[in-house]
């Protein structure tokens, strides 16, 4: 019994010595295969726990999200200023169309409301223009029509002030028919 044992054992430990290579991680998110308690580390991408039931996929944590979100201030706060400035190149990653995005918001100036948020989806194509207009997903409650018609407005209007967007052509053709949820807050002393 125990030379089966030991036979076993050298068996096992022969066939990990064999596949000793390090494990290549596969780079396209999700579509990897499970890892095994057995496997060496690193499980992808991250490590894995014997206790956990079935077989181990770990969770990619990305910042951004499927769709991609966005909150733009009129008044930005004093740390967050930067994000508001325009980039003086072609759009390579996200953090400069987000930050494109906040550079050419205006909000309006007359039939404004203090606090009013308003949300719009919305997607580029390769050549950064709109794949059609903006459409509205939310408005702060209680507002006027009017009210709510000028902010939209105006953000129609930024939008088309930037377009046609120059993307690279890496984030044009990762970008082209993505939904861009953007959440526009008028955070301004209006009237005070």
């Amino acid at each position: 019994m125990l030379r089966a044992i030991l036979v076993l054992l050298l068996t096992f430990l022969a066939v990990g010595a064999a596949d000793a290579r390090p494990r290549q991680i596969n780079p396209i998110p999700f579509s990897h295969e499970p890892c095994s308690v057995l496997d060496g580390p690193p499980c992808t991408p991250s490590y894995c726990s014997p206790l956990e039931p079935g077989p181990c996929i770990p969770e990619i944590d990305y910042p951004y999200g499927q769709n991609l979100q966005l909150t733009i201030e009129s008044v930005p706060s004093e740390p967050d200023r930067a994000k508001y400035r325009k980039p003086d190149h072609d759009l390579d990653t996200i953090g400069d169309l987000f930050a494109e995005l906040r550079s050419c918001w205006s909000p309006p100036s007359d039939n404004a409301r203090a606090g009013m948020q308003m949300s719009v989806r919305f997607s580029f194509n390769k050549a950064g223009g709109l794949i059609g207009p903006p459409r509205l997903t939310y408005a702060t409650a209680g507002v006027p029509a009017d009210t709510r018609t000028t902010y939209l407005n105006a953000i129609n209007a930024s939008l088309k002030a930037c377009l046609p967007l120059k993307f690279t052509g890496g984030l044009g053709g990762a970008l082209a028919g993505r939904p861009i949820a953007i959440r526009y807050v008028d955070n301004r002393q209006i009237g005070k």
